[in-house]
């Protein structure tokens, strides 16, 4: 619980900082999404009468399984379709939210990363064609792919620690839908 009350309270700090590495905001994320989902289903081995190890396999499946959907959720942020996802267009821009897509883009080295360190650090509240460009220069940085790569990553890793746990099969393939159905979605 405790991750989890450090990981939120840093990402609303993130939103008051020009300087958030990469390293920091996926520790943000891990502590956020990664410990709500890794406990969440560490209880439900152990209420099930889980040995030791699968209550760890399965704690570090929801663990990988959160920040894959994390992943996959900042993605939608900046480039979800509003009638799927329920969010307005560019959202997390408009709140120049430091999503690890966008730190991704940040801390690129690209001129592309630098440009949208500009965007970010601007007075006034980016709007319209400085959105389209804001999203544009994540991808050009970048930060989309990468994104995309890690959230891939993330869902093996998950699959590897759901079969070590080798919990009932039924289970196992019901956790597997589910993980499939929360990190590789468009709402």
């Amino acid at each position: 619980m405790q991750d989890l009350i450090e990981g939120q309270g840093a990402d609303l700090a993130f939103e008051q900082r020009d300087d958030v590495g990469l390293t920091e905001c996926r520790a943000m994320a891990e502590g956020k999404t990664g410990a709500l989902l890794g406990c969440s289903c560490a209880l439900g081995a152990l209420l099930a009468g889980g040995t030791a190890d699968q209550v760890d396999h399965l704690r570090r499946f929801g663990e990988a399984l959160g920040l894959a959907f994390q992943l996959v959720d900042d993605l939608l942020g900046i480039w979800g379709d509003p009638a799927a996802t329920g969010k307005p267009v560019f959202s997390d821009l408009r709140n120049r939210k430091k999503s690890l897509p966008v730190v991704a883009a940040l801390t690129s080295g690209t001129p592309e990363g630098q440009e949208l360190a500009g965007l970010y650090a601007a007075p006034d509240e980016p709007a319209g064609a400085d959105l389209a460009r804001a999203a544009q220069l994540v991808d050009r940085a970048g930060g989309r792919q990468w994104a995309r790569t890690e959230a891939a990553a993330l869902l093996d890793r998950a699959r590897s620690h759901l079969h070590a746990a080798v919990p009932d099969a039924r289970a196992a393939a019901d956790l597997e839908t589910l993980a499939v159905l929360l990190a590789d979605r468009d709402r």
